[in-house]
């Protein structure tokens, strides 16, 4: 194990670095084996985790000190223990599923290598903060997934949207990035940057770097509060949303919490800010997703309730019922995000929902997968995400929690059922909406989507089938075993009733619950109404005040002011001269005349 881990995982890392390399340096780089290199790091990766299935122990490889300090040393170190060694291989999975169907749908992007190479970068930094075994390098990882996402989102920078989003995306996370600056500059001074020694030291550590732990998880993961740059973000390409949601950015958040767990378990504050967190995202995010009409807008608010379920987890101080739901919301997250892509892509770039319809018909295979992909998202038995969603309300039930955060949890379940639906029946039922250009599908998208698919179906039984889903057995009754399930039906049929009330009603005045929700609590209020009245205010102040009162006072009115007593002091002239040489002039004009006459 100790020999075949480290080895493993830095030829990955070399792998993937000398494919971003040679993407690089070629003018015109094969994408298919840019493809395959990914699919063989993905291969590679998978040694490790099955001598980890017969042994779980962790390993670390550590440099010599690069950085000599005062109090410590830094050095590049790699920790590589559970949560690390398996989300290595979801990770390089998903990467190489949405780079092949990127190579499809970005084809006649001019600049598609360049998306490619930044999808690798994306990728790395994403690898480098799931096995950083101190803040320092975790760090790096940590801003190289935030600039990347700020490029990627604004790949299509021509349209102002894009680079709304792009700058909405770096700020709200530079935000959340204080809190980890200051959490890591705590961590330098008074304790330890080095992840073991830091564990050591749980009991002493104060509640400031927690504080701090907790806004970067609000930045990054679009915690309520700093949730409006996430649907933002999907001014950015499909394949870009698909990376961003399932298995890089957003899940970087709660890898942090899990990985930094132990020095937060025995603060019950931190634990409960963790858990109204949480609860409150989840709730809310699900209740706006149902408001929404762009499909890419429904599934990215579905990435924040899914994400404020993780937190409510951390919360429980259930750090490892968190990371089984990241892994298996990876498979299904990416699957949504590309059958969306599919869609968008054959209709012509048409995302309203409200002018899909039909496409059952004429799309089967990516009306089959984002079925699929949907019901496992709801937590529909025997697909992945009931084997980590059913289990995180079971153990909400069953833990001496706040009954605030369950009744938050449970209406976040019904209501993604309910926006799951919504997606369905608008999409592929009925008959088309608007007159479509319909193409047909082809093959070239369908590899990576079913891929992704037997994924989603497979993941959880196999986690289940695995050591590495050893929860707590509970003894409950029947009818809190099925609330889940229960919830979820309901959800599902108040969906259909919905589905049939709006396709029937007549044209009506928007609700001012529905716009709070669609407006993502009235956050264009934050957006558009402060910016503009500051900016109004900084305006007259700088023009009106300082400009035509400070500096016209001071100025020359100032300076004429304070010269003309000084000059009626030292002279008898009184600064008249325009008026004497008027008088003179006139004086000798009508002696000139009176002569003349």
């Amino acid at each position: 194990m100790n020999a075949i881990t480290p080895t493993t995982t830095l030829t990955v890392f070399l792998l993937l670095t000398l494919t971003i390399i040679k993407l690089f340096t070629q003018p015109e780089p094969n994408l298919n084996n840019t493809k395959n290199n990914l699919m063989t790091t993905l291969m590679i990766s998978l040694i490790p985790l099955f001598s980890l299935l017969n042994n779980e122990s962790e390993t670390m490889m550590s440099t010599p000190p690069i950085i000599y300090m005062t109090t410590m040393n830094i050095n590049i170190s790699f920790i590589l223990d559970t949560p690390s060694l398996t989300f290595i291989p979801i990770a390089l999975f998903v990467t190489w599923s949405i780079v092949e169907f990127s190579t499809w749908y970005m084809a006649t992007d001019p600049n598609i290598n360049k998306f490619i190479k930044y999808l690798f970068i994306f990728l790395i930094a994403m690898l480098t903060i799931i096995t950083a075994n101190n803040m320092f390098q975790l760090f790096i990882g940590w801003e190289g997934v935030g600039i990347m996402s700020f490029l990627l989102i604004g790949w299509w920078y021509a349209r102002s949207d894009a680079n709304t989003a792009a700058l909405q995306a770096i700020i709200y996370n530079r935000i959340g990035d204080i809190g980890l600056i200051m959490t890591t500059a705590w961590l330098m001074s008074l304790s330890s940057m080095n992840m073991q020694e830091l564990f050591t030291q749980h009991e002493t550590i104060n509640m400031i770097p927690l504080i701090g732990l907790i806004a970067a998880a609000m930045g990054k993961s679009a915690q309520f509060g700093l949730h409006p740059w996430l649907p933002a973000a999907m001014e950015g390409p499909t394949p870009v949303s698909a990376l961003l949601h399932s298995s890089t950015m957003v899940v970087a958040r709660v890898f942090l919490l899990i990985r930094l767990h132990p020095i937060m378990q025995k603060n019950e504050l931190t634990m409960t800010m963790c858990l109204i967190l949480g609860a409150t995202t989840t709730m809310f995010a699900a209740a706006a997703a149902v408001t929404q009409h762009d499909i890419k807008k429904i599934i990215a608010l579905s990435t924040t309730s899914q994400l404020g379920l993780m937190m409510t987890m951390v919360g429980l101080n259930q750090p490892t019922l968190a990371f089984l739901h990241m892994a298996t919301h990876s498979f299904f997250k990416a699957l949504l995000f590309l059958c969306s892509g599919s869609f968008i892509h054959n209709l012509e770039n048409e995302q309203d929902i409200r002018k899909m319809g039909g496409l059952n018909k004429t799309m089967p295979m990516t009306a089959s997968t984002i079925t699929i992909a949907s019901l496992t998202l709801m937590g529909m038995p025997f697909l992945s995400g009931f084997y980590s969603k059913d289990t995180i309300i079971e153990t909400i039930m069953n833990s001496h929690t706040n009954s605030w955060a369950l009744i938050m949890t449970l209406i976040a379940t019904m209501l993604s059922a309910m926006y799951s639906m919504r997606i369905i029946h608008m999409t592929l039922t009925g008959h088309p909406r608007t007159k479509q250009k319909i193409h047909q599908e082809t093959k070239a998208p369908t590899k990576p989507i079913l891929r992704l698919t037997i994924g989603s179906i497979l993941v959880g039984t196999m986690t289940k089938l695995s050591t590495l889903q050893t929860t707590t057995t509970h003894t409950m009754p029947t009818i809190i075993k099925l609330t889940a399930l229960t919830i979820t039906l309901v959800g599902i049929l108040l969906s259909t009733d919905l589905f049939f009330l709006s396709t029937k009603q007549t044209l009506q005045k928007p609700k001012t619950l529905n716009l709070f929700f669609n407006q993502l609590a009235f956050f264009n209020l934050l957006h558009r109404t402060i910016p503009m009245k500051t900016l109004k205010f900084s305006q007259q102040t700088s023009t009106e005040l300082i400009d035509l009162w400070t500096l016209e006072n001071y100025g020359p009115k100032g300076l004429s002011n304070t010269s003309i007593p000084l000059i009626h002091m030292t002279t008898q002239q009184k600064n008249l001269i325009k008026n004497y040489l008027t008088t003179f002039t006139m004086t000798i004009i009508i002696a000139l005349i009176l002569n003349f006459t």
